[in-house]
């Protein structure tokens, strides 16, 4: 194929090939001369789909199914790609940017002819219910980020991005390589949203991001991530109020912590499991001058040098707010829709309905219709001709039953699977962006991050709609958070969630397992979309330690993440080893701070196996030590490890205080609360020692470190 009938994008990064029979033949990375496409497949640059053929002489030779027709022929006209494809007799009309370090591709428009369905009338838009704007065989490098959608290794870099909430961006793995995709759809946005197209070498690939990101107005996902703070844990508290926000204030210190995550309940009534989500002017009793009272407790957290950060549920509407009582709200989403085949008075116990219900959830929280603003609770239904919901409680939720007339159109409530008392927001409409208005108030009154909880909670497709609805929120936000994290994350929420996402909590017995199994599995993963992760939201128990958040903060620090601790203010106050965990937690914050946290150290952290602490040594120094937990009568926990030519033995008693009897101390020993500090007395007896056991302490000894085992893995505790 001549050169002269090539088309050929380049600008100062890389140089991208189409053929006249519209495959990316070649896109070269012009720093290194590295060719990004995998040759061997001649894949077309576009595609579109139909759900069927619409073009009559089509429809009658081929299958009425779902079909997709590729790209057979292009041609540039006045900086524009016109596009034909195989079968079909209409074209595309794409647009071409072409800027310094990316590409976007747009379909704005499609050229009809009289003809091109052959019987019956022109549409004024083709039947495409998907276009793919950009399809390239990748070959496959080291790394691939499944969430930016980039495959990437030393020498380059090769994304596919998209300029807005609404493409679908996306893969489609092979033996040897990788199908990158974007991809506008019918349903949500066909026409005028760019997908864009980034290669550079890795260590300028983020630049490039940020490009398109300042570009069309996009949240900074780089700059955020870029941040010195991204990788700072925070002090997670849902009790926190005018009433107890010095005491919170004083915990978060005491923890080192940086951040202070406010979660929604500390601000506004609710009861347990989301009831009132969507009640966004309904303060607690305890801010009596509502907003007012909430931007002077904000103050005094930043005045203790602590930014504060709002959780949200942005997509939830409790099933006890406004929105779902005495009216349900027609914008809350319905999973499934039913057309009643019968009118029914407001006292009809059974509803019929055109559809076979055969898909409607039976489990006793999910079994609710909507129809005409009536909740209604069904008990069951049938699956043959006539189909009906039956043993209907209407009037459901305190809703106003009324009579439902033949035709009319209702559904299945969207109700969350968590716990059952809220819905979801149907993402078609204005609802989202209304309860957006009242969060963007709240979190205007001096908020600084924000958790976007419950993100998983929309109507499909999710790939679209779980970022749109973050950012039909974030948008709204007049100082733009330093990061954000979420429950659930679509590919355009990588520019808003530069936190990623925060595992959630696990019971002290499991968590030690549950780091490596989740989190740590998850970290490079998520580096490989050069984000890293949230190590989990680390809640108190009764029976938590010093060396169960030790080890979860050593983990994370390994893979530059930090963790959330849930501080729950009683058990903070009642713990008995609250100011050992908020220590250990304040030196691993330190040493995340300081630069301490060295790649040497994290390849040491990395080895999961081996349990560590961070000590402050004599000289006032951070310093790693690996530990092991060792025998000891509960519930004292005791850990050994060697130091300077000393063994050590850390413990602590879980529940308050006692005495441990210690039989067969051999050599002398040290008994310090802090390393270089004053002795603590011990009664030493004629076969046995007395160690006050209380907090963390140290027990010094050149004991061999067998023997010393031995002795408390024989001790009694008094």
């Amino acid at each position: 194929m001549c050169e002269e009938y090539r088309i050929v994008f380049e600008n100062e990064k890389f140089k991208l090939v189409l053929t006249p029979d519209c495959v990316a033949e070649s896109l070269i990375l012009k720093s290194n001369g590295e060719e990004c496409i995998h040759t061997l497949e001649k894949l077309p640059f576009f595609s579109l789909t139909e759900e069927r053929p619409y073009n009559n002489e089509i429809k009658l030779a081929h299958p009425n199914k779902r079909t997709t027709f590729q790209a057979n022929r292009v041609r540039l006209e006045d900086g524009k790609l016109i596009v034909g494809f195989e079968l079909i007799d209409f074209e595309a009309v794409v647009e071409v940017k072409i800027a310094p370090r990316y590409m976007v591709f747009t379909l704005v428009d499609y050229i009809v002819k009289p003809d091109s369905f052959g019987l019956g009338v022109v549409p004024i838009l083709p039947p495409v219910c998907e276009f793919r704007l950009i399809q390239l065989p990748v070959s496959c490098r080291e790394r691939f980020g499944e969430w930016l959608n980039v495959m990437w290794d030393e020498k380059a870099a090769v994304n596919v991005l998209s300029t807005g909430p609404y493409p679908r961006i996306s893969s489609e793995k092979r033996k040897d390589h990788r199908i990158l995709f974007g991809e506008t759809l019918r349903d949500v946005k066909m026409k005028n949203a760019g997908v864009a197209l980034i290669v550079a070498e890795p260590q300028e690939f983020l630049d490039s991001v940020a490009a398109v990101e300042e570009d069309y107005d996009l949240p900074r996902g780089v700059q955020s991530r870029r941040s010195p703070l991204i990788n700072r844990s925070y002090y997670w508290a849902n009790d926190v109020t005018p009433k107890t926000v010095d005491e919170h204030i004083r915990y978060a210190l005491k923890g080192g912590f940086q951040f202070m995550s406010v979660y929604y309940t500390s601000v506004l009534r609710e009861v347990p499991h989301f009831n009132y989500n969507g009640d966004y002017d309904a303060y607690r009793e305890e801010y009596p001058n509502g907003r007012e009272d909430l931007v002077a407790m904000l103050d005094k957290i930043k005045a203790a040098g602590i930014i504060p950060g709002l959780h949200i549920l942005h997509t939830h509407i409790g099933l006890k707010s406004k929105y779902l009582t005495p009216v349900a709200d027609h914008r809350v989403n319905l999973v499934s829709r039913f057309t009643l085949a019968k009118t029914a008075s407001a006292e009809d116990t059974t509803l019929y309905v055109e559809e076979n219900p055969e898909n409607a959830p039976v489990y006793e929280g999910l079994r609710i219709l909507r129809f005409m603003g009536e909740l209604i609770q069904y008990e069951s239904f049938t699956t043959e001709p006539p189909y009906c919901f039956v043993g209907c409680k209407r009037g459901y939720n305190g809703t106003h039953p009324r009579t439902q007339e033949i035709g009319t159109i209702g559904g299945v409530l969207d109700v969350s699977e968590f716990c059952a008392n809220s819905a979801y927001i149907d993402q078609r409409t204005s609802l989202q962006d209304e309860i957006a208005d009242q969060i963007a108030k709240i979190y205007d009154a001096g908020f600084e991050f924000m958790y976007f909880d419950g993100s998983e909670g929309t109507n499909p497709p999710f790939d679209i709609n779980v970022g749109l609805a973050q950012w039909r929120v974030y948008k709204k936000l007049n100082k733009k958070p330093i990061s954000c994290e979420g429950a659930a994350k679509s590919h355009f929420s990588w520019h808003m969630l530069s936190g990623g996402n925060a595992f959630d909590v696990w019971e002290p017995k499991d968590f030690k397992q549950m780091i490596v199994q989740h989190p740590f599995a998850e970290a490079p993963r998520m580096a490989n979309d050069f984000t890293r992760v949230n190590f989990g939201w680390w809640s108190y128990h009764e029976d938590q330690r010093p060396d169960i958040f030790e080890y979860g903060t050593a983990v994370a620090a390994a893979c530059d993440c930090p963790g959330a601790f849930q501080a729950p203010l009683k058990m903070l106050q009642s713990h008995p080893r609250s100011d050992d965990i908020l220590e250990t937690i304040r030196r691993w914050e330190l040493a995340r701070a300081t630069g301490f946290v060295t790649s040497e150290v994290k390849a040491e952290l990395k080895k999961t196996q081996i349990e560590h602490t961070l000590l402050i040594d004599e000289k006032g120094k951070l310093e790693l030590a690996a530990w092991e937990q060792i025998d000891c009568p509960e519930p004292v926990t005791a850990f050994a490890f060697t130091r300077k030519d000393k063994n050590y033995v850390v413990c602590w008693h879980n529940q308050g205080s006692g005495i441990l009897k210690l039989f067969g101390i051999e050599a002398e020993i040290s008994y310090v609360s802090d390393l270089g500090g004053e002795e603590i007395p011990v009664e030493c007896f004629g076969d046995h020692i007395k160690l006050p056991v209380a907090g963390k302490r140290y027990l010094i000894t050149e004991m061999p470190m067998t023997k010393l085992k031995e002795v408390f893995a024989g001790a009694h505790l008094e």
